[in-house]
């Protein structure tokens, strides 16, 4: 079938077409490499090619689950250095405030969503530097409070990987062992968002399509990130995912104030 109408909550969000499916394949393998050497740009980078093509509705039910084959490959890939004292806590803490977040993704329409989404994306890169500077100090209060925030953002944004790296970096770990536990919570996560979405009617067939083919195209990625880990400097990375993020967010910010006027 050349054509697929593509369905989003019950509303169509245009016709895509199999050549279509190129572009996100292209840039989940692209973003599974910056993520799987860091942890985290996978669910920043996609937003801005995925919103053109199925509406804002249905970005985050997308990236979640086609999130759930990266965090696996992820979790089998760095499986010796988990820190699974860490995914317990951040886990029970974060689930509720995630169930509730993507619950809550479920009921805005879609240029609210590209709104959220976008500032979210903004907003995220001075949230992480006041984390990395709490680097090893934060405590099990400020731990549980910040699993919360971030389940809550999980929920009902993408691109909040880097919240949670942030996070355990500022507990003290570091290394490969952020990536793996991060890969960790996130799989978890994950599968309650999903199952949230799909209990919404978020994830019609034509939407697990495409999911399927950005995570299955997100595993070799992932495996490249593996080899060349300690080849790309942690400030160049940084300079990357940030210019990407602003402009990307900035772009969803105007079209969804577009939508809304």
């Amino acid at each position: 079938m050349e054509i697929l109408d593509i369905m989003a909550f019950g509303q169509p969000l245009g016709e895509v077409s199999i050549s279509q499916y190129v572009i996100p394949s292209l840039a989940a393998f692209i973003a599974a490499v910056i993520g799987g050497m860091s942890g985290y740009g996978t669910g920043l980078l996609l937003p801005p090619v995925l919103i053109p093509i199925l509406g804002a509705e249905a970005v985050v039910p997308v990236v979640s689950l086609s999130a759930l084959i990266t965090n696996a490959t992820r979790v089998v890939t760095f499986w010796n250095s988990f820190d699974f004292n860490k995914i317990k806590k951040v886990t029970i803490y974060a689930s509720p405030a995630c169930v509730v977040g993507a619950y809550g993704y479920t009921l805005l329409s879609g240029p609210i969503v590209s709104i959220i989404i976008g500032l979210t994306l903004i907003l995220i890169a001075p949230a992480r530097r006041y984390l990395l500077r709490k680097h090893g100090n934060l405590g099990t209060r400020s731990l549980n409070a910040a699993s919360v925030g971030y389940g809550i953002l999980a929920g009902g944004t993408s691109g909040s990987g880097v919240v949670l790296i942030s996070i355990l970096l500022s507990t003290g770990l570091s290394g490969v062992s952020v990536i793996a536990t991060d890969a960790g919570i996130s799989f978890l996560l994950g599968v309650l968002k999903v199952i949230v979405f799909q209990s919404a009617g978020s994830l019609p067939f034509h939407l697990w399509a495409m999911a399927a083919v950005i995570g299955i195209s997100a595993i070799p990625g992932t495996l490249l990130a593996k080899c060349l880990i300690n080849m790309l400097s942690g400030q160049m990375h940084i300079t990357i995912i940030n210019a990407v993020v602003l402009l990307g967010g900035g772009a969803l910010i105007i079209e969804g104030v577009r939508g809304v006027i």
